[in-house]
C-alpha cells in the first residue's frame, strides 16, 4: 500500500513539474534582435549628379563630379519639409566648397571613407537627428581645367549656342506685336 501511495505522489510531482516548465517555456518572450543596418527598415535614395567647382586662391582649378546614393529612414524622410535633393546639394556645396574638405593639390591621397563620413555627418547634423545611415558612392570624378580644354580641342565636347537673353527683336511666336 505504501508503494502505491509513493508511486501516486511521484506521478503527481512529475506531472506538475512538466506542466509548470511547459507553461514557463510557452510564456517566455523571444529575444528579437534588430536587423543589421543594411537589412530591412532602411530605404536607398539615389542622388543626382552634382558638379562642384574646386576653388583655390580665388580661381576655379577644376570640377569635382559626384553621384551619391543614401540609405535613409523612410519615415523620417517623409517628414522632411525641404526636398531631399535640394538639401543634399546644399550640404555638398557647403562641405566641399565652403569647408574645402577636398584637396586636389596632389600632396594628399583622397580619403573616400572620410568623405562619406563627412557627408553623412553633415547631413545628420543639419537635420538634428540620424536620418542618413550610409552614403553610397556611385561615381566620383575630378576634371581639371586642362582636362576640359583638352576635351574641347579634340571635339569631345560640343558647345551649344543659345539665344541672347533680353535681346529679341520679334515677339515670341503666337503673341501679337505691340502697337504704339
Amino acid at each position: 500500500m505504501i508503494k502505491l501511495l509513493v508511486t501516486g505522489v511521484w506521478i503527481c510531482a512529475v506531472a506538475l513539474a512538466s506542466v509548470y516548465f511547459s507553461v514557463q517555456t510557452a510564456n517566455k518572450k523571444e529575444q528579437v534582435e534588430p536587423d543589421p543596418a543594411m537589412f530591412g527598415g532602411l530605404e536607398t535614395i539615389r542622388g543626382d549628379m552634382v558638379s562642384i567647382p574646386v576653388i583655390k586662391e580665388g580661381a576655379v582649378h577644376g570640377y569635382f563630379l559626384t553621384k551619391l546614393s543614401y540609405t535613409v529612414d523612410p519615415e523620417k524622410v517623409k517628414a522632411l519639409t525641404i526636398p531631399m535633393p535640394d538639401l543634399v546639394t546644399d550640404v555638398l556645396y557647403t562641405a566641399l566648397v565652403g569647408e574645402q574638405v577636398i584637396d586636389f593639390s596632389g600632396n594628399k591621397k583622397f580619403d573616400l571613407e572620410a568623405f562619406k563620413a563627412k557627408v553623412k555627418d553633415t547631413l545628420n547634423a543639419r537635420l538634428g537627428e540620424e536620418v542618413f545611415h550610409d552614403v553610397i558612392v556611385e561615381q566620383i570624378d575630378f576634371l581639371s581645367k586642362a582636362d576640359i580644354r583638352s576635351n574641347m580641342q579634340r571635339g569631345a565636347v560640343e558647345m551649344k549656342k543659345g539665344e541672347p537673353v533680353g535681346e529679341t527683336d520679334a515677339p515670341p511666336e503666337g503673341t501679337p506685336a505691340p502697337t504704339h
